[in-house]
């Protein structure tokens, strides 16, 4: 909300949030127990309750519904620039267009080497997404790129897909689970799959094209949940990339205990929306070594014993 007052336009649309599926499935006990930890204000509705207050819903009569009116989305590329000038007006000094070519560590610090120049600092942030494990090649194997595609589809009742009609939501099926979020400034539902067909890629070589195939894993969820979207045509998709650590949490830490390189990686799918608590984060591991916040759950030593890959 600060970053939206510094910006003077919308940064955090809230729609409410639903976290949907059979009632001993994690999505909905996991979700259901922070919000009791955490005091957050929430719902628990059943499938028909559910259905009868966002129509655009079809769902099996077992799944619950954990309904949070403070939920929403947040709209990333405006929330990226309206960062990148609250930096420039700090003092940040942005190059874009500036690859790095290597790096290496020295007796004061650490080197870069660009094509515009060698840069030398104390210290680094190495906040590279997909291509972290292109940087550090010992962190490869716990960060692994997965192509991701979204779909935009225009269903027969636009209506009950609209902000102020339909929640974001995390959705689990069977053996699938389902993410979407309603029509705002540009036309269709947009719509996901988590691990969209486990496909492990190079950053540098992923097929950014979405085809037939992965319409129809889209459509097989629509379906199944949101049957009037599914009967409409897909507007537009676009293929990206999440970047997975074996637990699926993040990796905020030192890369040794007295290396001038940190790294961040707050992957996995869901890291974008801490964007603004990480960069509090980093300014706390640089400046005294010691963030404010307990980081414990992102520490790189838990990877030191053969890392236990998670259920999606």
């Amino acid at each position: 909300r600060d970053l939206e007052q510094a910006a003077k336009e919308p940064i955090l649309i809230t729609t409410g949030s639903i976290d949907c599926a059979d009632a001993s499935n994690y999505v909905f006990t996991e979700s259901l127990r922070s919000c009791e930890i955490h005091g957050l204000r929430h719902e628990v509705l059943n499938a028909f309750q559910t259905v009868a207050r966002w129509p655009a819903f079809s769902l099996p009569a077992n799944h619950m519904t954990v309904y949070q009116p403070d939920g929403g989305y947040v709209m990333s590329e405006r929330a990226i620039v309206a960062h990148v000038i609250g930096a420039i007006e700090a003092g940040a000094d942005i190059r874009g267009f500036t690859p790095m070519l290597s790096w290496q560590t020295t007796p004061a610090g650490v080197a870069v080497e660009t094509p515009r120049g060698r840069f030398e600092a104390e210290q680094i942030i190495f906040a590279a997404g997909a291509w972290m494990g292109s940087l550090i090649p010992e962190l490869a194997p716990a960060l692994q790129p997965e192509r991701q595609v979204l779909g935009w589809f225009w269903p027969e009742n636009p209506e009950a897909f609209q902000d102020d009609t339909l929640p974001v939501f995390n959705l689990a099926g069977k053996d699938e689970r389902w993410y979407g979020f309603p029509m705002r400034g540009f036309p269709g539902f947009k719509f996901g799959k988590y691990h969209h067909r486990f496909e492990q890629v190079h950053p540098d070589q992923m097929d950014r094209n979405p085809n037939a195939g992965d319409e129809a894993i889209l459509r097989a969820g629509l379906r199944e949940f949101f049957p009037t979207a599914a009967k409409g045509p897909v507007l537009t998709m676009a293929a990206c990339m999440f970047t997975n650590t074996p637990d699926e949490h993040f990796i905020v830490d030192r890369l040794g205990p007295d290396s001038p390189v940190v790294v961040a990686s707050p992957c996995s799918g869901h890291g974008y929306k801490f964007a603004a608590v990480m960069g509090e984060i980093l300014a706390d591991l640089i400046e005294s070594d010691e963030p404010r916040l307990n980081i414990d759950l992102f520490r790189l030593d838990r990877f030191q014993s053969e890392p236990q890959a998670v259920t999606p």
